[in-house]
C-alpha cells in the first residue's frame, strides 16, 4: 500500500508542471508497474515448496568387491557411498595439498579408480558409479 501512495503522488506532482493531458499518460505507465510486483511475490513463494528426494539416488546399490573394501559391503543409496568415500578420504587425508580438487588414490581407492594414482572429485563419482549394481 505504501507504493500505491508513492505512485499517487508522482504523477500528481508532474501533472501540475505539464498540462492536463500529460498526466494521463503518466498514469498509464504507472498502472503495469502494480500488476508486476504480485507477480514477482507468487514467483519467490513456489521455490520455497519442499523437495522430493529423487528415486533413483535413494534406491540402495551392492557395491563391488573393490568399493566394498572402502565403504562397506552392505547395499547403500548412492548418496550414502559417496558419502562414505570421502568420509574415508578425508580420515586418510588423500585430497592433494595443491589442488583439492584432486584425489590422491591408496591402494583400495586404486582398485576403484581403475589403477589411476590420481583422479579429479568429479571423475570419482564417475568412476565409483561403475562399481555399483
Amino acid at each position: 500500500m505504501a507504493t500505491a501512495k508513492k505512485t499517487t503522488a508522482a504523477p500528481a506532482k508532474k501533472a501540475a508542471a505539464k498540462p492536463a493531458a500529460a498526466a494521463k499518460p503518466a498514469a498509464k505507465k504507472a498502472a503495469p508497474a502494480k500488476e508486476a510486483a504480485p507477480k514477482a511475490t507468487a514467483a519467490a513463494k513456489k521455490p520455497a515448496a519442499a523437495r522430493k528426494p529423487n528415486a533413483a539416488f535413494m534406491k540402495e546399490m551392492t557395491p563391488s568387491a573393490p568399493l566394498a573394501a572402502v565403504v562397506g559391503a552392505k547395499p547403500l543409496p548412492r548418496t550414502e557411498v559417496t558419502k562414505k568415500v570421502w568420509d574415508y578420504i578425508k580420515a586418510q587425508n588423500l585430497q592433494d595439498a595443491a589442488n583439492r580438487r584432486m584425489i590422491n588414490a591408496d591402494d583400495k581407492l586404486k582398485a576403484v579408480f581403475g589403477g589411476k594414482a590420481q583422479v579429479s572429485m568429479f571423475e570419482m563419482t564417475k568412476l565409483i558409479s561403475d562399481h555399483l549394481k
